[in-house]
C-alpha cells in the first residue's frame, strides 16, 4: 500500500525577507517515521483553501504545536502582549480545518497548540499562564539552551480508563514531557478528558462520537517518537488510523465502480 497523505498544519513566519510557512522538522519525520504516512505541509491560506477538495484527497490531518497561541477572540479572551505570539492567518486555517475534518471522518492528531485549537474549534475556552494558578504545576520547559533538555520527559499523566488513549497506552500513567503554558479551560462540549496531569490540567483529549480517531495531546511525542516508545505509541495508532481510513475510501471507490 502507498503511504497515506497527511495534512500538516503550517505556521506563518517572517524571516531571512521573506514569509514563510513552515512547520519543524520534528513532526514530519514523526509522521513518516513512526506513522508511517506522507505529510503534506498545508499553507494557511484561510478560507482560499477548499478544505472539502484538501479532505478528499487526504487520510488523516496533524494539527501542530507552536510558540504562538489561538488568539483570545476565538474564544471570548483578552488579547495582550504577554498572551502571545499569534498567528491569525493559521488560526483562520486550523479551526475550520478541525472542524471540517471531523464532518468527514479524516482522522486527526492535534499536538500542545493543536490540542488548544481543537478545544477552540469545538467551542472550549483556553487558560494563560497555568503556573501561576495557585496549586499548578509550572507546565512550561525548563530554562535551557539544549532542545534535548527543554524537552526532556518529566511529567506524569494519568490515562482515563476506558479511553481511546487506554487503548494505546494502557490504563494507569505514563511519563511525557511538558512545553506549555497555557492549556485547555472550558472543555468543548464535544470533547471528553483522556489524560490529566498530577495538578489536574487537561493533557489529552479526544473527540465524541467521531467517526474515525480524533485525539488532542498537550505534550510533545513527536520530539522522542524515534527512542520513547510511549511517544512513538500515538504515532503508531494515528497511522493505523489513517491506513485504515485509506483502505475504506479504496472500497468505497471500487464499490462505486
Amino acid at each position: 500500500m502507498l503511504q497515506p497523505l497527511v495534512a500538516v498544519s503550517t505556521d506563518v513566519r517572517q524571516f531571512e525577507n521573506y514569509t514563510w510557512h513552515a512547520t519543524p522538522k520534528q513532526y514530519i519525520e514523526a509522521a513518516v517515521t513512526a506513522a508511517g504516512v506522507l505529510p503534506v505541509l498545508l499553507p494557511s491560506f484561510g478560507d482560499r483553501l477548499d478544505l472539502d477538495q484538501l479532505l478528499a484527497a487526504v487520510d488523516g490531518v496533524m494539527v501542530t504545536g507552536s510558540k504562538s497561541n489561538v488568539h483570545p477572540s476565538l474564544y471570548g479572551g483578552d488579547a495582550s502582549e504577554s498572551n502571545g505570539p499569534y498567528d491569525t492567518e493559521r488560526d483562520a486555517t486550523t479551526l475550520p480545518l478541525i472542524r471540517r475534518a471531523l464532518d468527514c471522518g479524516v482522522p486527526l492528531l492535534a499536538i500542545c497548540r493543536g490540542i488548544q485549537e481543537l478545544n477552540v474549534a469545538l467551542e472550549g475556552t483556553l487558560a494563560a499562564e497555568l503556573q501561576e494558578r495557585p496549586g499548578s504545576l509550572d507546565h512550561r520547559a525548563p530554562p535551557s539552551e539544549s532542545q534535548d533538555e527543554r524537552f526532556a520527559i518529566r511529567q506524569r499523566v494519568s490515562i482515563a480508563p476506558g479511553s481511546c488513549l487506554a487503548g494505546v497506552f494502557g490504563s494507569g500513567e505514563i511519563d511525557v514531557n511538558s512545553v506549555h503554558r497555557q492549556g485547555i479551560e472550558r472543555l468543548g462540549p464535544r470533547l471528553q478528558i483522556e489524560a490529566v496531569a498530577e495538578d489536574g490540567t487537561i493533557e489529552a483529549v479526544s473527540v465524541r462520537e467521531a467517526r474515525a480517531f480524533a485525539v488532542g495531546v498537550q505534550w510533545h511525542p513527536e520530539y522522542w517518537a524515534a527512542s520513547d516508545d510511549n511517544s512513538a505509541r500515538i504515532f503508531r495508532a494515528f497511522g493505523d488510523a489513517v491506513r485504515a481510513h485509506a483502505v475504506a475510501r479504496a472500497s468505497a471507490r471500487t464499490a462505486a465502480e
